[in-house]
């Protein structure tokens, strides 16, 4: 962790601490056009919502001359990942085009969901079930001149895993949610290949991240030399919660329930009930850390566990996360005029040294920076709680989101081609600091509009 004191990480520390190295945002482009984008999107809800699919769509179509079996690039290519795909973000793009119900929402999850066991089959280096953090699925040059020629399958047939970033480590939380995508196609389409992916990766995780240490649960994973990581996440058991519900109702196998359990019973331990919030995990598996607190701990075991007893964090999140981001805040990017509501990251993005960069070659940070990732998940466990005003918050929340989607990121391209207007949700509104070693920044990204679609058509992927 960067020698850094404090909790274990999450997913996205991956990035910058040896799993993963470089900026946190990426790029996204069209390919054949903006017309077959927008069309894919057809009956899937208003207006904004299309505009979203047509996004998702348009990563995914940004490299055609390079094969059909693809992933989705996450960012813009303004952020510098080139074309960087994110196993996380692909997932989360496959329960999205499921939420859609629609036929071409269908095939292109289904196409996803072949390309991410393609890449579980297909490893340059394991057959052990594992899929890498990231992988390159088209070409770019690297920043040092060297080029990366080839698209998401390499020449001799690998998988093009994202070595130039480094993110080749394969973390449990990325693991769990492939499982999870795989899980739901499984359940929707009834094709047997995709319930044995998700069960390949039950197992790996089962194998690689049970730990019998006080604490319990299941670590974090390894890197990319194979060296086993000692913290043990939340948000990573949260998510097992999910997949080995989801592999017990499917396979009608109990084991998966007892792995279950104790994902879960990790989960409940980092619950503090004087604040009404989960704390993020443990670096040693015998001492949990006290900070920072992250927002999805807080809203994902919600969706996860539906339990009144944690659902206090909600409230939490919405008290103690809450921003709101416009152009006369420190370091805001926001144009005049405009005002965005929302959550941050974490309790640390609210203490972010405004007179210092993120990190090296990255802006100053805004504290006030809205993370639109996050600000869905709120929404989205608000509508799933809904309680007294829960409906009217969250149907702010989304009205916020979708504002971002209209009017920021404007002229941003995907693998070099313009992308539908108004279409795709930046990561944030502003420079935000995570206090976890890294950032986010105003560039359209797959992961949060996934999540802006889930919230927006009320679809909650971690119910088992």
């Amino acid at each position: 962790m960067t020698g850094r004191q404090g909790p274990g990480p999450s997913r996205r520390t991956l990035i910058g601490t040896g799993l993963g190295v470089g900026a946190a945002v990426l790029t996204a482009a069209v390919g054949s056009g903006a017309a077959h984008a927008a069309g894919s999107a057809a009956g899937a809800g208003s207006s904004a919502q299309r505009r979203g699919y047509a996004f998702l769509a348009a990563a995914m179509d940004a490299y055609p001359e390079h094969g059909s079996i693809r992933l989705t690039q996450s960012y813009t290519d303004q952020a510098g990942l080139f074309s960087t795909a994110f196993t996380y973000d692909n997932a989360l793009a496959i329960l999205a085009h499921l939420a859609a119900r629609t036929a071409d929402g269908r095939a292109r999850a289904g196409a996803l969901g072949d390309a991410l066991l393609y890449a579980q089959a297909h490893d340059p280096a394991y057959d052990d079930g594992r899929l890498r953090q990231a992988y390159n699925v088209g070409p770019y040059t690297f920043f040092d001149g060297s080029p990366q020629p080839d698209g998401f399958v390499r020449a001799d047939g690998t998988a093009n895993v994202g070595t130039q970033f480094g993110f080749t480590g394969t973390a449990v939380g990325d693991m769990a949610w492939a499982g999870i995508a795989l899980s739901a196609l499984a359940r929707r389409t009834g094709a047997r290949r995709f319930l044995d992916g998700a069960v390949r990766i039950g197992t790996w995780i089962e194998r690689t991240g049970r730990t019998d240490e006080p604490l319990g649960g299941y670590k974090f994973g390894v890197d990319g030399a194979d060296e086993k990581l000692p913290f043990t996440s939340t948000e990573h058991n949260t998510d097992l919660v999910c997949l080995f519900g989801r592999l017990a109702r499917l396979t009608g196998d109990r084991v998966w329930l007892e792995r279950r359990a104790r994902a879960e019973a990790f989960v409940r331990k980092m619950w503090e009930p004087s604040g009404g919030f989960f704390y993020t995990g443990t670096n040693d598996g015998v001492t949990v850390n006290k900070s920072p607190i992250p927002e999805d701990t807080q809203t994902w075991t919600h969706l996860a566990l539906d339990s009144r007893s944690y659902s206090r964090s909600l409230d939490w999140v919405a008290a103690k996360l809450a921003v709101l981001d416009h152009a006369d805040r420190p370091n805001s990017t926001v144009p005049a005029g405009q005002t965005y509501e929302g959550v941050t990251f974490s309790s640390a993005s609210l203490l972010a040294d405004e007179d210092a960069p993120i990190a090296e070659f990255q802006p100053k940070p805004d504290r006030n920076g809205v993370w639109f990732e996050g600000t869905a998940h709120l929404a989205l466990a608000l509508r799933d709680r809904h309680g007294r005003g829960d409906e009217a918050r969250a149907s702010r929340l989304i009205a916020s989101i979708e504002r971002a989607q209209d009017l920021l990121g404007a002229g941003q391209t995907v693998g070099g081609g313009a992308l539908p207007a108004r279409a795709g949700v930046v990561s944030a509104s502003s420079p935000l600091d995570t206090g976890f070693g890294f950032g986010y920044y105003p560039y359209r990204h797959t992961g949060a509009t996934a999540w802006y679609l889930l919230a927006a058509t009320r679809s909650n992927p971690l119910r088992a």
